[in-house]
């Protein structure tokens, strides 16, 4: 039990980190120069306010009591964390860890052209709308779960294609960046997209371990050995899906372009965390290696789509994270 606490602490921490200051060093160095502090900043708000509305009435309308037709709880059950034992404190600070950067991701597909403003009047009108009906849905023992056999261990469904979704509409809806497809429109500075690259591939480990810990609940439904086996099984299977991810992306970058970058290699490590996401704790190693091999290999090739239909996704969420999450 004591062992369990801990790591789901260490866990938490680790996935708050890949939002802030994971994810914002690795959006913020892709961005320009202009707009760096911005871009920055879409991830620390993202932080507070969907940590503020999860809290308040995301956890009852995910996990809340009372279903309403299978598609969401009651947001008013157990609003304000009432009637939810501080014991389970750390459960409801990992969820949230979750829905906060589900919520920075869109953001990757809309830089350069959104008031910070405008991003907060959005957060809290799309995780109530989006996040938390699907969250229910699949996690919460809502209609997915029910009737359709759904494994979806870390969010490859609930997180990366549901972000990815929301981010090619919003690209869609607020339109292209002036410029676009006639100048180039180069990062400010990959030295910070490579660090946030790195701190997301370690921020991971408690994305991916820390939901086979948290389905488990305290670990007595099973014995020590079992539950180390599926813990290392899950540990080993993103890792190596990653670095299958990484080095194939690299190689149809270098059949595409005639050259590998770091910015592909940095993509490459994200597309391999998301794919292999939802089957983290379902596949042997040679399938992780598969999932990340077909990954990095189909996200590749698919962020360069974005110019031949003319859709503006800066940083490319619909390229790795829809595409990524589908794959996984």
């Amino acid at each position: 039990m004591d062992g369990y606490y801990a790591w789901m602490l260490m866990a938490t921490a680790m996935v708050l980190m890949m939002t802030t200051p994971a994810l914002a060093l690795f959006y913020g160095g892709m961005a320009r120069a202009k707009s760096v502090l911005n871009m920055m900043m879409m991830s620390y708000v993202a932080l507070g306010v969907v940590g503020l509305v999860f809290i308040l009435w995301g956890w009852s309308t995910m996990m809340g009591p009372s279903d309403l037709g299978g598609i969401i709880a009651n947001p008013f059950s157990l609003f304000g964390l009432h009637g939810v034992e501080p014991g389970s404190y750390v459960g409801v600070c990992f969820q949230m860890t979750f829905a906060v950067i589900t919520a920075a991701l869109i953001s990757g597909a809309i830089a350069d052209r959104v008031k910070l403003s405008a991003w907060v009047t959005f957060l809290p009108i799309w995780i109530t709308l989006s996040y938390l009906p699907i969250a229910h849905m699949v996690w919460g023992g809502g209609f997915i779960a029910e009737h359709f056999p759904a494994q979806d261990y870390a969010g490859g469904t609930v997180v990366h294609i549901n972000a990815g979704v929301a981010g090619g509409v919003l690209a869609l809806i607020i339109g292209k960046r002036i410029g676009f497809g006639k100048e180039p429109m180069k990062p400010h500075n990959l030295t910070l997209t490579m660090i946030g690259a790195g701190l997301l591939w370690f921020g991971w480990y408690g994305f991916n371990v820390g939901s086979i810990v948290f389905a488990a609940g305290d670990g007595g439904a099973k014995d020590t050995a079992q539950f180390l086996t599926e813990t290392g099984a899950t540990f080993l299977n993103t890792t190596v899906a990653t670095m299958a991810a990484m080095l194939a992306w690299l190689l149809v970058e270098n059949l595409l372009h005639g050259k590998a970058t770091s910015l592909g290699a940095a993509s490459g490590i994200v597309a391999g965390l998301v794919a292999i996401t939802p089957a983290a704790g379902a596949v042997d190693l040679v399938g992780a290696i598969a999932i990340g091999t077909v990954a990095g290999a189909a996200c590749a090739y698919a962020v360069g789509l974005k110019y031949r239909f003319g859709l503006d996704d800066s940083f490319d969420v619909v390229g790795v994270h829809l595409v990524g999450g589908i794959v996984g």
